[in-house]
């Protein structure tokens, strides 16, 4: 390579996990080195938004931009590096599908802030005061972002290349595109850069597609080490999401909560796994029993006690719901 790739990491609304991720890479980051210098990276270098707005427009080869887009200056930066970058990749979780800051779509803002700044019985706040965009102080007007009703991915936002799916993506995931970018060998664009399959593929357990009729949270029972975790009543959404990660959790017994985004049959993940628990949930101690009344059904379906945190705990803004309807 005559010269090296010039690339840009940005953190939005996220945990930070997505940053770390990027080192875990261990010795791997060498051949970044090789390949690349870091022109943007807030969390690790001193640079200025100024100066990423004084830059030539496609002159950053690749962004790697984590986190959903909470506030006008998470979008402001999402439109800024599109616009300086040649190639914009949504790195990880929540700029892919939205995450958990996506689960903040069941609320608006109002409702969000009289629970932080007012409601939160840590709060001393008298007279209610919530977060405004401009305050007039002494030495001039005091400016913040503005806190939007809803989270949106960042598709949603700008046009995106590539997705690097997981919370946060997995090191080989990360690796194998760090190799394609080397090699410039990228898949064509809109590509999810993670395997054509399901995690119920890469999962050793035993399946015998047996029906439930109780479930049980990850706490409440110990699971057979050999056996498909939902068919032993331990909600897993493998079935309905993209692998890439090796099955890391199920190794150890916890059930895949749904961090890869879907599967690629899957076109909505939240929905397909309520589909696919409906077809095996049910009273498998009554032989031949094809009909429930609406308590029983009732019953099953309470069994689910967070179906928004359980279906859509990553997906929920990139999902057909994208939120719940604001009242005005």
């Amino acid at each position: 390579m005559s010269e090296k790739l010039k690339i840009a990491f940005y953190w939005a609304a996220s945990c930070g996990g997505c940053e770390i991720a990027v080192l875990d890479i261990n010795e791997k980051i060498l051949d970044v080195v090789k390949i690349a210098d870091i022109v943007f990276w807030p969390v690790a270098i001193d640079i200025k938004y100024k100066d990423v707005e004084a830059l030539p427009d496609k002159h950053i080869d690749i962004t790697f931009f984590n986190g959903s887009i909470r506030n006008s200056e998470q979008e402001h930066m999402a439109k800024l590096l599109r616009q300086k970058s040649k190639t914009l990749v949504a790195f990880g979780s929540c700029a892919h599908e939205g995450c958990i800051p996506g689960l903040a779509n069941l609320h608006n803002k109002n409702e969000i802030f009289e629970q932080v700044y007012v409601k939160d019985k840590s709060n001393v706040n008298p007279a209610s005061t919530t977060p405004q965009t401009q305050t007039q102080v002494p030495e001039g007007t005091l400016k913040i972002p503005e806190f939007y009703d809803t989270v949106k991915t960042l598709d949603q936002t700008v046009d995106v290349d590539y997705y690097l799916p997981g919370c946060p993506p997995p090191v080989k995931l990360i690796a194998a595109a760090v190799d394609a970018i080397a090699s410039n060998k990228l898949p064509p664009k809109g590509s999810v850069l993670a395997p054509l399959k399901a995690v119920c593929d890469e999962c050793e357990r035993k399946r015998e597609n047996k029906k439930i009729g109780k479930l049980y949270r990850v706490y409440e029972k110990a699971p057979d080490p050999e056996k498909c975790l939902l068919e032993q009543g331990i909600l897993c959404m493998g079935l309905a999401t993209r692998s890439g990660c090796g099955a890391q959790c199920l190794k150890v017994d916890m059930p895949c909560t749904g961090c890869g985004g879907p599967a690629p049959s899957v076109p909505e993940q939240g929905a397909a796994m309520i589909s696919a628990l409906a077809s095996i949930l049910g009273y498998n101690g009554e032989e031949g029993k094809a009909k429930y009344t609406e308590k029983e059904i009732e019953d099953l379906i309470s069994q689910v006690k967070d179906p928004v945190g359980t279906f859509y705990m990553y997906s929920l803004p990139a999902s057909i719901l994208k939120r719940k309807v604001v009242k005005k």
